[in-house]
């Protein structure tokens, strides 16, 4: 039985409560909380830099200069687990057509680190396809708004590891179908104490928060695992 303290605890966007989201700050204060990992965004900018940011990105190039590029963010990482989700939806400002960001960010992670350090994540289900078929050695997951049997099965047989819905979708049920279709469950985004020992107790393998230190200390951790790893537990 997959015991609840075993959970991973990831720092949404880093530690973004104690500092600024995205920001390199955020990511080495969430390494000394505990965490287990992050999950960070990236976009391209049209200038061909990978830039750490949620939202789209500003059109002027000087603007850009005020958040972090990819290769900084991972280098502050420690040995963290770290889920790059690329941000690259059709019809938002700076959509990559070519899917290029692809092979420019998995360039950059296979430069630092084990491979299974790593875990690719898109809502664009064209995006992380070519994530699968570019680094079919690097784990990849679905991200969804919500864990519906259809979207369970399309990532199961996609071949992903992961399926990642939004935390006010998940039940238990939700859990258990994703686990027979051989999926680890990360959810997004909990702050909540008792409702993080809650998705933690329905068997959810990984969640996001922007406060890591709490959901630590909420499931009576204080150091992490020794062995880390993306997706099911042995």
């Amino acid at each position: 039985m997959w015991q609840y303290w075993g959970m991973l605890v990831i720092g949404h966007r880093g530690a973004s409560a104690a500092a600024a989201e995205n920001s390199v700050q955020a990511f080495v204060l969430a390494d000394a909380m505990g965490a287990d990992g992050v999950e960070l965004d990236v976009r391209l900018a049209a200038d061909g830099r990978l830039i750490v940011k949620h939202d789209p990105l500003p059109e002027e190039s000087e603007r850009l200069d005020s958040h972090p590029q990819l290769g900084e963010v991972l280098d502050a990482c420690g040995d963290m687990l770290v889920n790059v989700e690329i941000k690259n939806s059709f019809g938002e400002r700076g959509y990559d057509s070519t899917l290029a960001v692809v092979e420019l960010t998995i360039a950059e992670m296979r430069q630092r680190g084990p491979l299974d350090r790593w875990i690719l994540s898109s809502f664009d289900w064209a995006t992380v396809e070519r994530c699968r078929s570019v680094a079919p050695d690097i784990t990849t997951a679905y991200l969804v708004m919500e864990a519906t049997d259809a979207a369970i099965e399309r990532t199961a047989i996609g071949g992903h590891a992961a399926i990642h819905p939004d935390e006010l979708t998940i039940t238990a049920a939700v859990v258990d179908r994703a686990h027979a279709a051989g999926l680890a469950v990360n959810t997004w985004t909990c702050n909540d104490p008792e409702r993080i020992r809650e998705l933690a107790q329905m068997g959810v393998d990984g969640v996001c928060t922007d406060v890591p230190d709490v959901a630590l200390s909420a499931l009576g951790r204080r150091l992490s695992p020794a062995a880390l790893r993306w997706g099911r537990p042995a």
